[in-house]
């Protein structure tokens, strides 16, 4: 797709010499959502800090380029190990600050979900990294737990979480984990569960290390706060919880109930859904001990949210809480509801996922063109040459004139109205046949040429009407980009969720342009118009004029948690190329792992298309049109090369 040529008027911002790469900064509100991971360095590009040190940082647009000159193109997913670090680093702080604060005698275990983003490399770096932090890891299938079981086989006394659903193999495989010396614990989340573990358990002579997920009848917040409550997924109910502890009493394993997990929603805005589910959680907690059951841990479960907008509110995009703050906040409610009851503090376990992962990954994509209304923008006096060469031509289209000519800064508002109610005219003549097509098209750069005028000067007015408003992005350029968003941004097409999104280099120039970002899919669902702004979510962005030959790249940020891993395959446009790149000692970069996204051929492969096959049949129909004269031997052996060179390339484009 080429570049589209710039046309010959003023941008819709001048550029501006005194522009820094501080208003840069404030303009896209890194410092608010990137926790002081990405800053933008006095080059103009983007820099990665992945232990918050500004002595520490990643050119992350010299990453992109060195890939490139390795061969690994975009779109690329470029993920952080040395972050990843640092984030459970600072989980496990915060909870240690909070431990000694409120004079906690319990301790503290994160576990990972693996759900969240079940890349083999990310997996074993959480893995790695949590040795020494007592850090484990939560699984929710018997696909996730067989996985765990071998990752784990040097480090048995590492907590494991089991979750979702149980049939007698997933509990067979939890008992084996058991024999192997695991610490691993088995929540029921149903009572057909809890029979089948029971069996399991006796005939092996092994004994279990059992949990219950109590649904919660505090409801949680944001886009999930209905995945609590009496309608939730999973958990059992009061009745259900005194029902197990029966059946374990009976069977003589009540000393094996050992720990009580809860749901409270995920990405959870406000802290007081935290405040509130805690005190439930925990009178159950107590109640449990009184009764007999062998606690020793309490799991709030997941919903540790990040802040995507920077906005620090309870808005479903953000979190009016820190990280700090929600430690605090559970320690201090466990520690109350216990010592009220004069129960021993419990191992708090947490398994945020999203909070841990989404700041270690961030998607680049290169931008392939773009669309630009003011391309065909007409000058007043271009506008009424035009016209006189057009004789006897419909009264519409002189109000469409009439409506460019009149434009002025007291009166853009009627202008505006003008321009729709004589264009709205001219369109009906248009279908019931009394306008050509060329009046049409000119009717439409009339139109588009006052709207520009009037949004031009509606930037200096000091209240900006809200129709006027809304039409400097209606004017937005559209942005095309190398990238499926159903494969790696569902969550922006399936539940409109707000993504931190910028160029990674340019950043020492004032952006020029607004545009709204399409992916390549031919769905018109393909598209990204949700956008972090300074005020509220904006459905343009601010990016800079493409250059003729140069590069521009979008950086997509906070991407590491559930994106590629719920991604499908619309288009047969499959996995990205993913890379981590970690520190080395000199202070520069180097690549730790390389996972390289589907070629053509393994897409195809998924859906049982054989490429052999297909190539087959190709080399076939070349030899029949080479026997018709319609090819010549070296027309279709070339053919065939690049068909089968195809099946072997990347998805995306090249």
């Amino acid at each position: 797709m080429a570049h589209t040529d710039p046309p010959d008027l003023p941008p819709t911002s001048s550029r501006d010499d005194s522009w820094t790469v501080q208003d840069t900064a404030d303009l896209y509100r890194i410092d608010e959502w990137s926790e002081g991971y990405f800053t933008v360095g006095e080059s103009g590009h983007l820099m990665v800090q992945p232990d918050n040190r500004i002595s520490h940082q990643i050119d992350l647009y010299d990453v992109v380029r060195g890939l490139e000159e390795r061969g690994i193109r975009s779109p690329v997913t470029i993920g952080f190990p040395d972050l990843l670090r640092r984030r459970i680093e600072e989980m496990v702080g915060a909870f240690g600050d909070a431990i000694e604060s409120n004079n906690y005698r319990g301790g503290y275990s994160g576990v990972y979900p693996i759900k969240v983003n079940q890349q083999r490399f990310l997996v074993e770096e959480v893995e790695a990294i949590g040795r020494n932090l007592n850090f484990g890891l939560e699984v929710g299938s018997k696909p996730e737990l067989l996985a765990v079981m071998g990752l784990t086989a040097n480090g048995p006394d590492r907590l494991i979480v089991c979750n979702g659903f149980k049939e007698e193999r997933y509990l067979r495989h939890v008992m084996l984990a058991t024999k192997l010396g695991r610490r691993i614990i088995a929540v029921i989340e149903n009572l057909d569960e809890l029979d089948t573990l029971v069996r399991v358990f006796q005939d092996s002579g092994a004994r279990p290390m059992i949990g219950i997920r109590l649904k919660l009848e505090s409801h949680g917040s944001g886009r999930w706060r209905h995945s609590t409550g009496e309608k939730a997924k999973f958990g059992l109910s009061i009745p259900g919880v005194l029902k197990v502890v029966k059946k374990l009493a009976e069977v003589g394993m009540l000393d094996c109930l050992v720990m009580l997990h809860c749901h409270m929603g995920s990405q959870i805005s406000d802290i007081q859904v935290v405040n509130a589910g805690l005190a439930e959680l925990t009178r159950v907690y107590v109640e449990l001990c009184r009764l007999g059951a062998g606690m020793q841990y309490i799991d709030v479960g997941g919903g540790l949210g990040v802040d995507y907008d920077g906005s620090q509110t309870n808005s479903d995009f953000s979190t009016n809480y820190g990280l700090q703050e929600y430690a605090d906040t559970v320690v201090y409610r466990v520690m109350s509801g216990c010592d009220e009851a004069e129960v021993p503090h419990p191992t708090i376990v947490t398994e945020a996922g999203r909070a841990l992962v989404s700041h270690h990954c961030v998607l680049v994509c290169n931008v392939l063109g773009a669309n630009r209304v003011d391309r065909w923008a007409m000058s007043v006096e271009e506008a009424r040459t035009r016209l006189e060469e057009v004789p006897d031509q419909p009264r519409a289209i002189e109000e469409v004139m009439d409506a460019l000519s009149s434009v002025r800064d007291d009166r853009l508002l009627e202008s505006y109205h003008d321009a729709v109610q004589a264009r709205e005219e001219a369109l009906t003549l248009f279908r019931v046949g009394l306008l050509g097509l060329e009046m049409r098209a000119l009717v439409d750069r009339l139109f588009w040429s006052t709207c520009l005028e009037i949004s031009r000067l509606a930037r200096d007015l000091e209240a900006i009407p809200e129709e006027l408003q809304e039409l400097e992005h209606s004017l937005s350029d559209t942005y095309f980009c190398n990238l499926s968003v159903f494969q790696s941004l569902p969550d922006s097409w399936a539940i409109d969720q707000v993504f931190p999104i910028m160029p990674i280099h340019r950043l020492d120039e004032e952006p020029d342009r607004r545009a709204t970002l399409v992916d390549i899919t031919c769905d018109s669902d393909g598209k990204i118009d949700r956008f972090v702004d300074l005020e509220d979510v904006a459905p343009s962005m601010p990016l800079h004029a493409i250059r003729d030959g140069e590069a521009y790249y979008l950086g997509i940020f906070l991407t590491g948690a559930y994106q590629e891993t719920l991604g499908d395959l619309h288009n047969l446009f499959g996995d990205t190329n993913l890379v981590y790149i970690t520190m080395d000692e000199d202070g520069g970069w180097e690549i730790g792992e390389i996972v390289e996204g589907d070629t053509v051929k393994q897409v195809l492969g998924y859906l049982q298309y054989e490429p052999q096959t297909l190539l087959k049949a190709i080399r076939r129909d070349c030899e029949r049109s080479v026997r018709a004269g319609r090819l010549s031997v070296a027309e279709s052996r070339a053919l065939v090369e690049a068909y089968d060179a195809g099946l072997t390339g990347y998805t995306y484009m090249e």
